[in-house]
């Protein structure tokens, strides 16, 4: 299920709960997994919601979520109570000011149109209201979620009302994939983004050129950015979780296990992708819940 932990007394609680747990085995080909969290009377901070295979689904539960600054730069800073964010190669800035609760669906792009109704192409690099995607289902989930005790209570509430979305709006299938981009996205997952361009052409049977549109339009991101993306999330998830082991980072070995060619490669994609080098991010980031490994908050 994950772990629980809050500290202090009753006047002054310090409150710090992280909870991983898988959804219903029909949802599974499609979402990673759920995370959910509370913060109470830790210090403000700034975090990095940093790019990942998975479409962001956001529902808090008590204060509303901060985006200070979006992986699309055009877009103003605006705060949400329900938080639909597609695929993205920037960081996202998220602040707090000792508080923040809610859950996280770690929605894999493969399920993105049947849960939310979009292309998730007409989402990269951008956040939008969740009640924009899901309508008057949004505000739903979120008011039975906030009307649960426990988190496997609320963990129960999504299984039951994604899972009756998708049926819902796939007829009992899961729509808006085609068969090819769906090889290709899987391809890449299993080999950790390092299945090359004309390889997953090759697979598919199409052209370079067609795979490439159709790869953004279904996915929300080009074949190569996505293979970035997926290294990227595997090697930082596999650092956060050395360190928190009490390992040294390893970052030379890090990059070589993930097909970088080098540290200074690694170091470059992290500038690149989170917006600071990998020492940077473990220094800012590591006590923060996105940072844990297992653990997807606004990935």
């Amino acid at each position: 299920m994950g772990t629980t932990q809050a500290t202090g007394g009753s006047a002054g609680q310090v409150v710090d709960e992280h909870v991983a747990s898988r959804p219903v085995t029909g949802l599974r080909p499609f979402i990673a997994g759920y995370t959910g969290y509370r913060q109470a009377g830790v210090e403000p901070a700034v975090h990095r919601g940093l790019p990942s295979p998975y479409l962001t689904l956001i529902f808090t539960l008590d204060d509303p979520l901060v985006i200070a600054g979006h992986p699309d730069p055009g877009q103003p800073a605006a705060s949400y109570d329900i938080l639909v964010g597609g695929l993205h190669t920037a960081p996202a800035l998220i602040t707090h000011d000792g508080r923040q609760s809610g859950i996280q669906v770690a929605l894999s792009p493969l399920g993105g149109r049947a849960l939310l109704g979009v292309p998730p192409g007409e989402l990269a690099s951008l956040d939008v209201a969740g009640a924009d995607v899901l309508g008057p289902l949004a505000a739903q989930i979120r008011g039975r979620l906030r009307a649960c005790a426990t988190w496997p209570e609320r963990f129960a509430v999504l299984d039951e009302l994604l899972l009756a979305r998708g049926a819902a709006s796939a007829g009992g299938g899961w729509p808006g994939i085609s068969p090819e981009v769906g090889h290709a996205w899987r391809s890449l997952l299993r080999s950790g983004g390092r299945t090359s361009v004309a390889r997953l052409a090759a697979d598919t049977g199409w052209s370079d050129r067609h795979l490439r549109t159709q790869f953004c339009i279904q996915i929300g991101l080009s074949p190569k950015a996505a293979a970035r993306v997926i290294r990227f999330d595997r090697a930082r998830r596999q650092l956060a979780g050395r360190v928190q082991a009490g390992e040294r980072p390893g970052l030379a070995e890090l990059a070589a296990c993930h097909g970088y060619y080098d540290q200074a490669h690694l170091d470059r994609e992290f500038g690149a992708l989170a917006g600071c080098p990998p020492t940077t991010w473990l220094a800012q980031e590591f006590r923060n819940v996105q940072a844990t490994p297992g653990l997807l908050v606004r990935g």
